[in-house]
């Protein structure tokens, strides 16, 4: 059991506040510069995500400091902690990789702070740090004793074979992937994401998330993947280069966004592009399991052409019965018509939503591009739906809003 913190440390941490909020960034930067001298630890992470703005970096630099602002209410950082446990056991990070970032990050706030950084602060920090090492890795280590535990399961990387290749939309692709030892699969929670490691041609190797987009079952997972044009490739990679038969590195379905197995609520799912993808695992398995619940699946692209799994997801609400489907196109093409191709022509707003979907009884779930979220997260909380009821998704950093 891990050592309560002392009220000395506890004080000292809440006492560096101020500096972390003006120096964070420099220091996470400093930090990641030191991490990344290893090249074993450097392999671990999603690089995609250290270039995308300096995100990651300011994503992280927020976290210690909500860390340090609530070092004397944890209880407020539960679902962060989550959420990071989850991304750990997909990235296959084990125990033994924290004493590098303990070394980084104090050889960090040294580096940065000078002088500032007394005994007293780099041993209190020290003293933090392990406070909630030992935490997420008790957390950890429940996930993957639990995973082990269900038929299918299994822990680090897993060979799968791509069986099919299916493309979706004019930038969206599925690959139907099957274990190549022939073994059963773990059963996901509708919308949970796989991580994989890739490895491409003239690149280091890449490890990126994407979620599952079937319902749970015994013998297949499906990923459908937007090609991305800009970035580090792990998309372009799966679209240009993988083939039918080819073989990838996965780690167990894993992620704190999904669907619960005994709903007890009408569901909203609203997407923004690529990011149906988790809802359509969801409303398969609404589709196959909860006959009768209400559920209203909103999803916004740009146009006909970018629109993926359209039909497949109008036929699953058809034969249910309680399932609507709406759709918003952006861009819309010279072909698209409202009524045919779309619904509505525009973007997904809270004003729609009130008036067409159950708001404050429903659990509502979410997934799509960032300005997506931060639009609609704060607008759905503005409009009176409780906290507990708004579940998203998104990968990459999180950024200051979506954090709040």
């Amino acid at each position: 059991m891990t050592e309560p913190l002392s009220a000395q440390t506890i004080a000292i941490v809440k006492a560096t506040v101020p500096v972390l909020a003006e120096h964070g960034s420099t220091i996470t930067t400093t930090m990641y510069r030191r991490l990344f001298e290893d090249e074993h630890i450097r392999a671990l992470f999603n690089h995609s995500n250290q270039g995308e703005g300096g995100a990651q970096v300011h994503a992280l630099a927020a976290a210690i400091l909500g860390y340090a602002q609530n070092i004397d209410n944890l209880g407020a950082l539960a679902p962060t902690v989550e959420r990071i446990a989850h991304k750990h056991v997909g990235y296959h990070i084990l125990p033994e990789h924290y004493p590098y970032v303990a070394t980084a990050l104090l050889g960090a706030i040294k580096e940065v702070l000078g002088d500032a950084a007394s005994e007293d602060v780099l041993t209190a920090w020290g003293e933090a740090y392990w406070f909630l090492a030992d935490i997420l890795k008790g957390r950890e280590t429940a996930i993957r004793e639990r995973i082990e535990a269900v038929t299918g399961g299994w822990t680090g990387w897993r060979t799968f074979e791509v069986v099919e290749k299916r493309r979706e939309s004019a930038v969206i692709t599925s690959f139907i992937l099957r274990p190549k030892d022939g073994g059963p699969i773990l059963r996901h929670k509708p919308g949970q994401y796989l991580t994989f490691r890739l490895d491409a041609p003239g690149v280091s190797p890449m490890k990126r998330n994407y979620s599952i987009s079937c319902a749970p079952n015994d013998d297949h997972y499906r990923i459908s993947v937007k090609r991305e044009a800009s970035g580090q490739g792990g998309s372009r990679h799966l679209h240009d280069q993988v083939r039918v038969g080819d073989l990838l590195e996965v780690t167990p379905p894993a992620g704190d966004f999904y669907l619960d197995a005994e709903p007890q609520r009408p569901v909203v799912l609203l997407s923004g592009g690529v990011g149906l993808t988790p809802m359509v695992s969801i409303v398969e398995t609404i589709a196959a399991q909860h006959p009768g619940l209400e559920t209203h699946f909103v999803h916004g692209t740009l146009n006909s052409d970018t629109h993926a799994l359209n039909e497949h997801v109008r036929t699953l609400a058809k034969r249910h019965g309680a399932i609507s489907v709406s759709t918003f196109y952006n861009e819309p093409g010279p072909r698209d018509v409202v009524g045919t191709t779309h619904d509505v022509t525009g973007i997904i707003t809270v004003d729609w939503l009130k008036t067409n979907a159950p708001l404050l009884e429903a659990d509502i779930f979410l997934c799509g591009p960032k300005p997506f979220l931060r639009a609609l997260v704060s607008g759905l909380s503005l409009a009176g739906v409780a906290a507990d009821r708004i579940h998203y998704e998104f990968f990459g950093p999180a950024d200051e809003m979506l954090a709040a």
